[in-house]
């Protein structure tokens, strides 16, 4: 079993609180993403989690075994880094082979687990190179063929691909997924990159302060987040925000009164008069075509102030009574900076917030 439990850990640097009362569950062979803002933990939890960093509060089980005090190299686990941390004065199959040679195994299992290794990540033909003759994916590659010798219970992964160019970041994202998948084993991937946490994640944490705002899995997160901080996060380009109130009318956006969404009105009963913030995303603002007008009481008059061409579809910054939107929409559709642009917020999908405490209505 690679499950790993954290229970109440917390991290303190001198007064300086890290991270504060974790409570996370990781099953066996689950893919689970730590995501958020520089600063906010993260990397944090998961040194501690490989032992790199003590526990300051709390306590943290890999499998059923307690392992605040074991030291990194008995915890059963491999940690793939940032910087990559290879030899550079070995060759590939050195840097591969070295944690293997300081655990006194056959060289003939340790030639048959490089091997392996190297046929899964596709750097077969590399093993005699030294990492100087590298291009960034193929030491990444070798990063990863490391840990894999070792077949941990749980693999680490502390923003690997943040020094990997864009198409190659990626690429890398397929690879380290169907990683996941060959060696059904538990990893736990640390990022600042929501693209990343959505596309790989089969879980996210998604953390701000060292606390844990919410964990979910990636539709969830991005279709019923918890709080404001979350809606905003996970997400691009990312949710629009809006300033409102809540009156007996409705909710009183831009001065107009709009009905209250159905599926909101149970949850929004208590707030009235309350000052609150009305969340849409770039693809639930209409605009023009046969859904203008399709939903009365969500109208806004906006104009056009900048327009971002992307081939598949295209993005439109506009001015609105309520501030400033961003809208998702078909290429196909003509704007240019300075049209009178109505539009039309989907009240299906919109999101309210409570300005004070950020927590979603729901």
């Amino acid at each position: 079993m690679s499950r790993v439990r954290l229970v109440n850990v917390g991290k303190r640097f001198g007064d300086v609180r890290a991270v504060a009362d974790v409570n996370l569950e990781i099953e066996d062979r689950e893919f689970l993403v730590l995501v958020g803002p520089s600063g906010c933990g993260k990397t944090t939890t998961l040194r501690m989690v490989a032992g790199l960093e003590d526990v300051s509060d709390g306590e943290i089980y890999i499998g059923d075994r307690l392992v605040n005090d074991v030291e990194p190299k008995d915890r059963d686990i491999a940690m793939v880094f940032q910087n990559y941390a290879l030899y550079p004065h070995m060759t590939v199959y050195d840097n591969m082979a070295f944690a293997l040679k300081l655990r006194r195994l056959p060289r003939a299992d340790i030639e048959r687990r490089v091997r392996e290794a190297a046929d899964v990540l596709g750097i077969g033909e590399l093993l005699r190179r030294r990492p100087k003759e590298l291009s960034g994916g193929q030491r990444q590659r070798v990063a990863l063929g490391r840990a894999i010798v070792r077949s941990p219970s749980v693999f680490l992964m502390d923003e690997p691909l943040s020094n990997l160019d864009a198409q190659l970041r990626v690429q890398m994202r397929a690879e380290i997924s169907k990683l996941h998948q060959r060696v059904a084993t538990t990893f736990i991937y640390v990022t600042h990159d929501q693209v990343e946490a959505m596309t790989m994640g089969q879980r996210i944490v998604v953390m701000k302060d060292g606390l844990v705002q919410q964990i979910d899995v990636p539709q969830a997160l991005y279709d019923r987040p918890r709080n404001r901080f979350v809606a905003a996060f996970i997400g691009s380009p990312a949710m629009n925000f809006m300033d409102a109130t809540l009156g007996e009318g409705g909710v009183v956006l831009g001065g107009v009164s709009r009905p209250v969404p159905a599926r909101l009105e149970d949850a929004l009963k208590p707030a009235r008069g309350r000052r609150m913030e009305v969340g849409v995303r770039p693809e639930d603002i209409w605009v023009g075509g046969e859904r203008a007008g399709a939903h009365g009481g969500w109208e806004l008059d906006t104009v056009v102030e900048v327009v971002e061409p992307l081939g598949a579809e295209q993005y439109l910054h506009l001015s609105s009574p309520c501030g400033q939107l961003t809208a998702r929409v078909s290429p196909d559709l003509s704007a240019r900076p300075g049209d009178h642009c109505p539009i039309n917020l989907n009240p299906a999908k919109i999101h309210v917030f409570d300005a004070e405490t950020g927590l979603a209505y729901r």
